[in-house]
């Protein structure tokens, strides 16, 4: 399969991770007659580039898709895909490990990543899977607490002191120097990996709107392009409407989508509760903001009292999921969406990862000899 800029259009025949417009590549749509099978990378086996090396899987995707309460009092039917439940607990897992079966075919020994949360911990948990060395460059701000979810995989954690801002291009050109792969936000085989989400909610339901929390845009860009591959190869009769979701206090999708920019800018100072999704120059956000154009689709933003209610509200569903997971079900009262509409809101990583910014509910002491008195 061929390289496609989605911004403007030049193709490559060579693995490249961006554009020499400066925008993030991906690969060419999808057309043929689908192959059947058992896991989503099986059941999909030629929508992905590069073969899937099964062996290293650790079993993500395949995630539940539940049938939730929240909708009734704003009159839509609501689904939560819930990523939680992949193996470090969040959707990277799903692009880490296509990304993965690539640097293993091309014969990389050392991989890597500039994250400090999800990614760092994804990419670190596949790399020793599959016995490649990893190379983790986080922030210097990035809390010693956060980084053991990382640092416990055996990946080699480095803190980098300066814009952290700089630090994604920067690995890519020192990390093609030094024959490292780094399988970034954007990356087009990370990219790749999320389509199986499109693919799994197609397969039980017809949706007519997907809420999508987005930081970088490499998620919101997987998403649409299975939708899409599977409208073209005629497995789907329509492409639901996707809308982006991000956190009011880092929203710079958003704030090009409302004030009609055709690119975005840095969003300065951001503070948000949502810090999976507080990336304040999205590498792929030229491109979801051409999407939100091309389709008339909408970006949404929420505030942290929002959010931390719709945290609150999915814990009362028994779904545990981290603040920026919570941004697509708080969306939902700023949508005047049709009634009866089917939503699904994809819950991208779990609570567990950020404890810290949970709050607790209440917790009672009792006596053991007023034990019964306390439970009547």
């Amino acid at each position: 399969m061929k390289l496609i800029c989605p911004v403007c259009g030049k193709t490559y025949d060579k693995p490249v991770q961006r554009c020499e417009c400066g925008e993030p590549v991906e690969f060419e749509r999808f057309k043929g007659e689908p192959y059947i099978g058992r896991s989503v990378w099986e059941r999909f086996w030629d929508f992905w580039p590069v073969e899937p090396a099964l062996e290293f899987s650790l079993g993500e995707g395949d995630t539940p898709l539940v049938k939730s309460r929240l909708g009734e009092e704003l009159g839509v039917k609501l689904y939560l895909k819930n990523e939680t439940v992949n193996p470090t607990w969040s959707f990277k897992d799903r692009g880490t490990f296509l990304a993965m079966s690539h640097a293993l075919k091309a014969g990389y020994k050392t991989v890597g990543t500039v994250s400090t949360g999800n990614m760092a911990a994804s990419v670190s948990a596949y790399a020793t899977r599959a016995g490649l060395k990893a190379k983790i460059l986080v922030s210097e701000s990035a809390s010693d607490e956060k980084l053991k979810a990382v640092s416990v995989y055996g990946g080699e954690v480095i803190r980098v002191l300066g814009d952290y801002g700089r630090l994604y291009f920067e690995s890519l050109a020192i990390g093609e120097k030094l024959g490292i792969y780094f399988i970034n936000s954007d990356n087009p085989f990370r990219v790749e990996g999320y389509k199986g989400i499109a693919f799994e909610i197609a397969e039980e339901i017809s949706p007519d709107y997907v809420l999508i929390p987005t930081s970088s845009g490499g998620l919101f860009r997987g998403v649409v392009k299975g939708f899409i591959e599977l409208h073209e190869s005629r497995l789907i009769d329509r492409v639901p409407a996707l809308i982006a979701v991000q956190a009011e206090g880092c929203s710079p999708i958003c704030r090009a989508f409302s004030e009609g920019k055709a690119r975005i800018e840095r969003f300065e100072s951001p503070k948000t509760i949502a810090k999976a999704i507080a990336n304040p120059y999205p590498p792929s956000g030229n491109a979801v903001l051409k999407f939100l154009r091309e389709f008339d689709w909408k970006c949404v933003s929420v505030g942290d009292d929002e959010i931390l209610e719709a945290q609150r509200k999915l814990a009362g569903e028994g779904l545990f999921v981290q603040p920026a997971s919570a941004t697509g079900v708080a969306a939902l009262r700023k949508l005047e969406l049709p009634e009866g509409a089917k939503v699904v809101s994809i819950l991208t990583g779990s609570g567990l990862k950020t404890l810290n910014d949970t709050p607790a509910g209440e917790i009672r002491e009792c006596r053991l000899e007023e034990l019964e008195k306390c439970l009547g």
